[in-house]
C-alpha cells in the first residue's frame, strides 16, 4: 500500500509542475499588467506631439478654421523601430508660442500641456487666449486627458523640477509665470510671479537640473529673467541676462552649466543667434552669439548636453512669389565645446519648421515639419545625423514636442 501510495505520489508530479508552472505564469502575467497599469512600460522612450487643427498659418497670419477637427496629442514610443505611435483627439495647443509648450513629468507617468489658445466667433481674429493646463494620464492605454487646470492667459512654455513636485509655466499675455504642485494627476496652481507686462510676452521657461534656479525667456524685453527657487518657494531676482534678439525656446543642459535661448530679430533676411549663458560664472552671464540662420524657432538638446539641434524656418514659411521664400527649413546640427557650441552639420528639412527633441537615450531625433503634417526621425551617430527616411504622419499640424526626461 505504500509502495503503491509512493508511486501514484510521484506518478503525479508532472501533474503538480505543470500546474505549478501555469500558476507562475498567471502570476507573471498578473504582475506584468499591474506594471504596465503603473506605469513601468513607460521606462521606454517616450515623446510626446502636439498637433492643431483649429488654426492654420498662411505667412505670418493664423486662419481660424471653425469647422476644423479637434487638436490633438501623439504618443510616440521609442523601445523599438519604428516606433509605435497612438493618436489622442481633444486635446487642445497651438503653434502661436514656443513648441516647448508640452512637459512629462521625471517618472514619465504625466504630461502637461499648454492650451494658449481657443477659437472664438466673437473676436475679429477668430480666436482669444486660453489659460488652460491639460493633464494627460501617459500610463493610460490609449493614454487620455484626465483633468485640467487654469492658470494665467495664453500659457505657453512649461518646465517640470527634477523631483517631480512642481512645474513652471510661462502665461504670455500676462507677463507672469504661474508654480503649479504636482502629486500625480492632482496639479494644482499656488503661486504666480509678476515677470514682466503682458506686452512684455513671457514665453518659455527652464528649470536647472539641481532645481535651484530657472531661466525665463521675455521675449519682447530682449532678455531672460532669473528666478531663484528655493524648495516650495519660487522669487523673481533682479538679473536680466542679455541675449541676441528676442528670446523664445529657453533650455538648460543637463550638466547646468550652461543657459541657451534663441533670439529672433525683426524679420527680413537677417541672421538669428543661438545664446549662451554661462550658469558656473560669477556671477551668471552671456557669453556666446552662435549666428545660424534665418527664424531659429526651436532647439532641442541632447540628454548628455553634448549636442543641439535647431530649426530654422529659412523664409519656408513666406508666400508663392515672396523672393524670400525657400522650399526647405533647415535642420542646423550643433556639438558641445567647452563653454560654447559650434556648428557641425546643416540638413534641409521640410517647410516651416517647428520643434525639435532627442529621445532621452539620445538614439534618435525628431523634427517637426508644419505644413507636411509630419515628423522627420533621424538617428544620431556621434556628431552628426542621419535621416532615417521613416516619416510620423500627425492627425494635425505639429506644433509642440518634447521628449521624457
Amino acid at each position: 500500500m505504500q509502495r503503491a501510495s509512493c508511486g501514484n505520489r510521484y506518478a503525479s508530479r508532472p501533474t503538480l509542475w505543470i500546474a505549478t508552472l501555469r500558476r507562475r505564469a498567471q502570476v507573471a502575467f498578473s504582475l506584468t499588467c499591474f506594471a504596465m497599469s503603473c506605469g513601468a512600460s513607460l521606462s521606454a522612450q517616450i515623446v510626446v506631439a502636439g498637433s492643431e487643427n483649429k488654426l492654420k498659418v498662411n505667412s505670418s497670419e493664423w486662419l481660424p478654421k471653425f469647422d476644423a477637427q479637434p487638436d490633438a496629442i501623439s504618443v510616440i514610443d521609442f523601445s523599438e523601430f519604428p516606433p509605435r505611435v497612438e493618436h489622442v483627439s481633444g486635446i487642445s495647443n497651438t503653434v502661436i508660442g514656443p513648441p516647448s509648450n508640452i512637459a512629462i513629468t521625471p517618472d514619465g507617468r504625466v504630461a502637461l500641456i499648454s492650451s494658449s489658445l481657443k477659437l472664438d466667433r466673437t473676436t475679429t481674429k477668430g480666436y482669444s487666449t486660453d489659460t488652460q493646463i491639460h493633464v494627460v494620464d501617459l500610463t493610460s492605454r490609449p493614454p487620455r486627458r484626465v483633468g485640467h487646470v487654469l492658470v494665467g492667459r495664453q500659457p505657453s512654455g512649461l518646465s517640470i523640477t527634477p523631483d517631480g513636485r512642481r512645474a513652471l509655466v510661462a502665461n504670455r499675455a500676462d507677463g507672469t509665470v504661474t508654480v503649479l504642485a504636482l502629486a500625480g494627476t492632482t496639479v494644482e496652481p499656488v503661486q504666480t510671479l509678476e515677470v514682466g507686462t503682458p506686452e512684455d510676452q513671457v514665453s518659455d521657461v527652464a528649470i536647472a537640473p539641481d532645481g535651484k534656479l530657472a531661466l525665463v525667456s521675455v521675449r519682447e524685453g530682449f532678455h531672460l529673467r532669473v528666478l531663484k527657487i528655493d524648495a516650495d518657494v519660487v522669487s523673481v531676482t533682479e538679473r536680466k541676462l542679455s541675449v541676441c534678439g528676442k528670446p523664445y525656446r529657453t533650455a538648460i543642459t543637463p550638466d547646468g552649466e550652461l543657459g541657451l535661448t534663441n533670439g529672433s530679430g525683426q524679420g527680413g533676411a537677417d541672421l538669428d543667434a543661438l545664446t549662451v549663458i554661462d550658469l558656473t560664472a560669477n556671477p551668471i552671464r552671456t557669453v556666446d552669439y552662435i549666428a545660424l540662420g534665418v527664424g531659429i524657432e526651436s532647439f532641442g538638446v541632447s540628454p548628455d548636453g553634448g549636442l543641439v539641434a535647431a530649426m530654422l524656418i529659412q523664409d519656408s514659411n513666406r508666400p508663392e512669389g515672396d523672393p524670400l521664400r525657400t522650399e526647405n527649413g533647415m535642420l542646423v546640427l550643433l556639438a558641445r565645446r567647452a563653454k560654447t557650441y559650434s556648428v557641425v552639420q546643416r540638413v534641409p528639412i521640410g517647410r516651416y519648421t517647428q520643434g525639435a527633441a532627442f529621445t532621452s537615450d539620445g538614439k534618435y531625433l525628431l523634427t517637426e515639419c508644419y505644413t507636411a503634417r509630419e515628423i522627420w526621425v533621424f538617428r544620431v551617430s556621434g556628431e552628426a545625423v542621419e535621416d532615417t527616411g521613416h516619416r510620423i504622419k500627425t492627425p494635425g499640424f505639429p506644433a509642440s514636442l518634447r521628449a521624457a526626461p
